[in-house]
């Protein structure tokens, strides 16, 4: 079905979803750490506001506290823990290097569209306003993925980390209106135990090797074997 022949609310869907997607490619081609953050936090607004939007349009009240929670949780707390670390540990002007930025860019438009024909036969079996959402929210994943393995300062990693979770929240989101409040709840908190932990975790790297680059970590290991 084209764009034009969708529903106004479906169009609006299928466009903040692609705004959330744009932000994880914003987040895949930034060197820069604290930039990389603010766009964290951005696609947590952006996913706040779509979850908000399908409460709205499939009348699923329980979503509204899932979009408050995205909103409060991944676009305000854990995005100002981690720019807090990155000044502490003075990381918050340093430029990491990615390696062949091109290439990791057409992979993530191939893992695009990988995501959608993965999603065909869900599409053309549901019936759900969000159907069209769903090759999104695979592909949201799957770039947080991506992320993670091109990536090796720990922070950056972290951010791919909390970028996975951002996608299976979506996923669950656009394919079933939300997984159970107990659930969400729950997911909510580990999220927020995680961000904790890693910037415990942060700050003993950075006293053990004076860095936050994992290859040393290996490097590490190699001269223990």
């Amino acid at each position: 079905m084209e764009f034009t022949q969708l529903s106004l609310y479906d169009q609006a869907i299928l466009l903040l979803a692609a705004i959330v997607l744009f932000t994880s490619f914003i987040m895949l081609a930034q060197p820069r750490i604290v930039p990389l953050i603010h766009a964290f936090a951005w696609q947590g607004v952006w996913l706040a506001v779509t979850t908000a939007l399908v409460a709205y349009v499939t009348d699923h009240p329980h979503l509204y506290i899932s979009a408050g929670m995205t909103l409060a949780l991944k676009a305000l707390l854990i995005p100002w823990m981690l720019h807090r670390l990155a000044v502490r540990l003075n990381i918050h002007r340093d430029i990491e290097a990615v390696r062949y930025p091109s290439m990791t860019l057409l992979a993530g438009a191939s893992l695009v569209v990988f995501s959608y024909y993965v999603a065909i036969p869900i599409v053309q079996l549901s019936e759900l306003v969000t159907r069209n959402a769903i090759a999104i929210s695979i592909a949201v994943i799957l770039l947080g993925m991506l992320l993670m393995i091109t990536r090796k300062k720990a922070i950056s990693q972290v951010i791919g980390f909390m970028s996975i979770e951002n996608g299976l929240f979506f996923s669950a989101m656009v394919s079933t209106f939300g997984m159970p409040m107990v659930v969400e709840l729950g997911v909510a908190f580990d999220v927020l135990v995680a961000a904790v932990l890693f910037g415990v975790f942060f700050f003993q790297m950075r006293e053990s090797i004076d860095s936050l680059d994992v290859d040393r970590l290996n490097r590490l290991r190699e001269v223990d074997e």
